[in-house]
């Protein structure tokens, strides 16, 4: 397995970071697998599909690199950058990064993800990173932005979630949930990051960041080229899923005591979430989401507390009790 040895001064700075490039990433590794990996990125990967795979149809170069690029056990490190980290960046500034790569430096990075020699005609061709940058750039304009303030909406509110587990349970409860099966928290200062068998790598005295994206993927990467300034990233699943799916089934009698709207942001309660969250999740107004939950609270079956700006709510012993109740016997 994969882990890093992180000093506490490094775990006690880190921070989490909101970073379109790693969400354009993440689209970008979906649209690659032509399959949705939640629900509700259904709706989403059925609108612009057939677009991506047209356009990888016109460049066939760009449909080698992206194949190149997203190996089953690493990604080219050209196409994931580490965050700054310095307050958030927009796109073009993060894609920058990507498309000042050296043609050298992106060629051995290549030969990393496809863990041999570079295949023809990729290794003979012109500026790679330029072109990774374009696809890129187009992902981002056609299928992320239009829908980049939903997306970020849902980042803020497991950002607020997870900070407020953070502040109750510390900070190996945190990461032993950020993706869970390949990450966990092994004692000593050691943080198992995937499953994979590589060296172990010291994070002591660097920077580490947590990034979330809304597609359910992840991977790690760092850059360790400034002396002083070493940057670690984790970039994980949010808990939250774009609200395209259907949610949790809403059981009939549930619905007909409380109403469907109302009961669907009941059931989501099982763990602390924000307003905001529920917004996300339900795709309810957020009126509509304030109105339900001062209902259920006022009905005792949902308590509400503060953590840092946020109000975070979940069941009271009673709404488990109810919801509970109406869920088929295993």
């Amino acid at each position: 397995m994969g882990w890093w040895r992180i000093g506490a001064d490094t775990l006690a700075g880190g921070r989490f970071v909101v970073s379109p490039l790693a969400e354009t990433v993440a689209a970008l590794k979906a649209l690659h697998a032509g399959r949705a990996g939640h629900p509700g990125e259904r709706g989403w990967l059925a609108e612009h599909l057939p677009a991506y795979r047209a356009r990888i149809a016109a460049e066939p170069l760009d449909g080698l690199l992206v194949r190149a690029a997203i190996s089953p056990t690493w990604n080219a490190d050209f196409l994931t950058p580490t965050p700054l980290g310095e307050g958030e960046r927009c796109f073009e500034e993060e894609v920058a990064v990507v498309r000042a790569t050296g043609q050298p430096a992106a060629l051995a990075d290549l030969a990393v993800s496809v863990g041999g020699p570079v295949p023809e005609p990729l290794a003979s061709a012109r500026d790679l990173p330029g072109r990774l940058a374009e696809l890129l750039t187009w992902v981002w304009r056609e299928t992320v932005l239009p829908e980049w303030p939903r997306r970020r909406r849902v980042m803020e509110a497991d950002v607020t979630a997870r900070t407020a587990r953070l502040a109750r349970d510390g900070w190996a409860a945190a990461l032993d949930e950020l993706c869970p099966g390949k990450m966990r928290w092994l004692g000593n200062g050691r943080l198992q990051v995937n499953a994979r068998d590589y060296p172990p790598r010291s994070v002591e005295g660097g920077r580490l960041l947590l990034v979330p994206v809304t597609p359910k993927t992840g991977w790690v990467s760092w850059d360790a080229t400034r002396e002083g300034d070493e940057r670690y990233a984790i970039v994980y699943p949010c808990a939250g899923v774009l609200a395209h799916g259907a949610g949790p089934a809403v059981p009939e009698a549930l619905g007909a005591l409380l109403g469907p709207a109302r009961a669907g942001v009941l059931l989501r309660l099982e763990a602390p979430l924000s307003t905001s969250q529920l917004v996300a999740l339900t795709g309810q107004g957020l009126g509509s989401v304030g109105r339900h939950l001062k209902v259920l609270h006022d009905a005792g079956l949902v308590r509400r507390r503060r953590a840092g700006r946020s109000v975070l709510y979940d069941w009271t012993e009673a709404g488990a009790v109810l919801v509970r109740a109406q869920r088929p016997a295993p």
